[in-house]
């Protein structure tokens, strides 16, 4: 097995919008009906505007590859979710996914490690983000990491609205 962790580049679009609805639904789809769930990927990763997220500069992507396919990613970028507390300078981990076959070994600590990297180099600031309630494991991961709870909103999947946390790591704080 060949594993290789990269940053991706506006090409990879197409296979970072398909690796994110695949991993999507490998994860929650069971938890919705099917006319919420096709609804919900029919807006949620359009490939032009990953594009363009890549090409601003604003925003990062790395793609774990093994054996020269997608198995998993990291996308983070500017802070998005809505607590008060959110200032235009903090970074937010907005995805972290490993498809099911290649979790366990790893992968997901390392594509965190290489997301928190870029989104420290401007120097030390706030980090965030949002978690599913129900996401106990990534609840868990996040807190070694230095990551609490600090609020909650809704999630929309279609008419379905999901409990969702916002987890964040004020600048200065460690992990546990």
């Amino acid at each position: 097995m060949v594993a290789v962790i990269r940053r991706a580049t506006p090409d990879d679009a197409g296979v970072l919008c398909t690796l994110a609805e695949r991993t999507f639904v490998e994860t929650f789809g069971h938890l919705y009906p099917a006319d919420d769930l096709a609804f919900y990927l029919s807006i949620a990763y359009p490939v032009d505007v990953q594009r363009e997220q890549l090409e601003s500069g604003d925003y990062a992507a790395w793609l774990l590859e093994i054996d020269g396919e997608a198995a998993g990613f990291a996308f983070a970028g500017p802070c998005g979710l809505p607590h008060a507390d959110v200032r235009p300078e903090d970074g937010e981990l907005k995805r972290l996914y490993v498809l099911r076959e290649h979790q366990g070994g790893g992968w997901g600590g390392k594509l965190f490690a290489e997301a928190e990297c870029w989104l420290l180099e401007a120097g030390p600031r706030t980090l965030w983000i949002g978690v599913w309630s129900e996401n106990l494991g990534a609840q868990r991961f996040y807190g070694r990491h230095g990551f609490g709870k600090t609020g909650e909103y809704e999630f929309p999947v279609g008419r379905v609205r999901d409990r969702e946390f916002i987890l964040c790591r004020p600048v200065g704080a460690t992990a546990a």
